[in-house]
């Protein structure tokens, strides 16, 4: 029935459970996929979308790292766009409307043909352990298969409970069961657990829609893609999106049912996604709002199903179809499904490594929402370093851990595991002090080589995204040399009511000002036929405008990270006791000997460590 051992086992088949197998897989581990059903493989629980703010910086992380996501995210994708164009670079985000069922069946296939690779359908009701160490799982069936590591992505399928008005019964998500055994076993053996919620709006029938009411939002007119990698394409035509509004009639609907949520009559009392609030929460929370936008997205290329994003909700049934048939579009609307609220364990991620391994237990990871965090993508780069981190650990080989500055993955673990969470954690730009330098348009050059070094990339794809960085990088040194006059420059300022020169000057500065674009550069002759010599594309012209419009930026996050990595280089001991610290905080004390940062930079970010505290620490290292 199955290998004798194996070196991963993974538990749970969502976007963390997927990524882990791949990744532990494809660095030549012998992995397990375990999962409770093999027909809801990386199953988009929520809404079918991947990417957004922030979001959309992480996939194209997840590509350049060697991860699947991004691949699937491209070939089941029906809608393509780019987020903040209007902003800096810094704050794009590239976003697509998924077909749900496709998504899953491209994960599906893939998974497939991934060598090294097994699977089983069953739920896992325990780990086993031998001398403090991982040794395997034992399934509801009795059966104990063994393994070097074991890596838990159990989503909200942990005692999960679903909410429905006055009704709640047991299930990880809506038609499924619940998992049950692996919480008292972790409680057993000295974890920390909590409970958290989400919520997930009704779907409804596109066909009980008069889309005429509402305000269409069509994809971008050139769409783009998230992999780098030329096997996928970008999309040649795409399905539209809606957008309409919640009214006053429809918040005094609702509310007539408030007294039956369980989120305002004491029946949850879990924390819920601040940012992704239930609707019954937002007319709470924002009562001076006449109105909320919802968005009407469609779950596929041929499907009528419409998912109501902005409608999470856990009302009754009857409540929830009253107020939504007030809705602007929605006066005939056909239900196939209501809202509803879910509860799950979760174990707060301080009890984890950097590397996303357990303190308590060798071997054993966590990834996903079982370390407290919310969405498709947060849940995905976790899977992807857990199963990383468990292939090299068989190895026998160092660590892989990303710092903040070299990646938003970086920035989602260290906060994580250094600050824990409380409410399910999103990732948003603001969280990462490095933005500028974490861009989604760079992913490839910031990882592409680490995912080599690690057995991921391909020599290919690195040899591919070596030749676009030195592409891009002559084209910049190309502005930097070359000079242009004012007859050849002045009419595209003027064009641009940008103020003209009069004397000749380096095209960098002229193109470093604001209102200038690369297509306005191109008019000049000497830049244009430069690009047509190299015969430059889409990508390296991009990145050629990004490096010269925002060198002064990018230069100073680049002098602020070098400072940061001067205290990354200060080590701590490994379980050092900072009892005896006794200039330095009793709160810092008891953060410090929980959390155990590797370094003073980790130990500067724990909650509750003020620079005074850093400073003894500081002082007691000989610094």
């Amino acid at each position: 029935m199955f290998e004798k051992e194996y070196d991963v086992i993974v538990v749970g088949g969502g976007h963390a459970g997927s990524e882990a197998a791949a990744a532990a897989a494809n660095m030549g581990s012998k992995t397990l996929l375990v999962t409770m059903n093999l027909q809801n493989i990386a199953q988009m629980s929520c809404n079918p979308a991947m990417g957004g703010i922030a979001k959309g910086q992480i996939l194209r992380e997840i590509d350049a790292m060697g991860g699947y996501s991004g691949i699937v995210s491209d070939t089941s994708a029906i809608q393509f766009k780019m987020l903040n164009k209007s902003k800096g670079p810094a704050m794009w985000s590239p976003r697509v409307q998924s077909d749900r069922m496709r998504f899953a069946e491209d994960w599906r296939m893939m998974l497939e043909k991934t060598q090294n690779l097994d699977f089983y359908q069953e739920m896992v009701a325990g780990i086993l352990i031998e001398n403090g160490k991982i040794s395997g799982v034992k399934t509801s069936l009795g059966l104990e298969i063994k393994s070097k590591s074991v890596i838990l992505t159990n989503g909200t399928f942990l005692n999960g409970l679903i909410h429905i008005g006055e009704k709640n019964f047991g299930g990880g998500r809506s038609g499924e069961r619940a998992a049950t055994g692996i919480t008292a076993d972790l409680v057993e053996l000295g974890f920390e657990s909590g409970r958290m919620k989400t919520g997930t709006p009704p779907r409804v029938d596109g066909r009980s829609l008069d889309f005429s009411k509402m305000i269409e939002q069509p994809g971008d007119e050139i769409p783009a893609k998230f992999s780098f990698l030329d096997s996928t394409k970008p999309l040649t035509h795409q399905r539209s999106c809606h957008m309409t509004y919640t009214s006053p009639e429809v918040h005094n609907l609702l509310k007539e049912g408030f007294d039956r949520s369980p989120m305002f009559n004491g029946r949850i009392d879990s924390v819920g996604p601040r940012y992704c609030p239930s609707i019954e929460d937002k007319i709470n929370r924002f009562a001076d709002k006449d109105r909320h936008q919802l968005f009407v997205e469609p779950e596929g290329w041929n499907t009528v199903e419409y998912y109501v994003n902005g409608f999470s909700t856990s009302l009754p049934e009857d409540v929830q179809y009253k107020a939504l048939k007030s809705v602007a579009g929605f006066e005939n609307v056909k239900f196939f499904r209501p809202g509803y609220a879910i509860e799950y364990d979760y174990f707060p991620p301080t009890q984890l490594k950097h590397t996303l391994e357990t303190k308590l237990v060798e071997g054993l990871y966590f990834a996903g929402q079982i370390n407290g965090t919310t969405g498709y993508e947060e849940a995905a780069c976790q899977g992807l370093m857990a199963g990383i981190n468990a292939a090299l650990k068989i190895q026998e080989k160092e660590e892989f851990i990303l710092s903040r500055d070299e990646a938003y993955i970086g920035v989602l673990i260290d906060d994580l595991i250094t600050k824990g969470t409380e409410e399910p954690y999103r990732m948003f730009t603001s969280r990462a002090e490095y933005r500028t330098l974490l861009r989604q348009d760079n992913a490839d050059f910031r990882l592409t080589e680490k995912s080599y070094n690690l057995g991921l990339a391909s020599e290919k794809r690195l040899t591919r995204m070596l030749e676009k960085k030195m592409a891009a990088e002559k084209f910049v040194d190309f502005f930097k040399d070359t000079s242009v006059k004012p007859e050849e420059i002045n009419p595209v300022l003027k064009v641009n009511n940008s103020a003209q020169v009069k004397q000749s000057g380096k095209m960098f500065k002229i193109f470093a000002r604001p209102n200038i674009s690369m297509n306005d550069i191109r008019k000049v002759e000497s830049i244009e036929n430069y690009i047509q010599e190299n015969n430059l594309d889409t990508e390296v012209l991009e990145q050629a405008e990004i490096q010269v419009k925002y060198s002064g930026y990018i230069d100073k996050e680049k002098n602020n990270a070098d400072k940061l990595h001067r205290l990354e280089g200060l080590k701590i001991p490994a379980n050092f006791d900072y009892s005896g610290l006794q200039s330095m905080s009793l709160e810092a004390r008891e953060k410090l000997n929980k959390i155990q940062p590797r370094t003073v930079s980790q130990a500067s970010r724990v909650s509750g460590v003020s620079p005074s505290d850093i400073s003894v620490l500081l002082v007691y290292m000989g610094r």
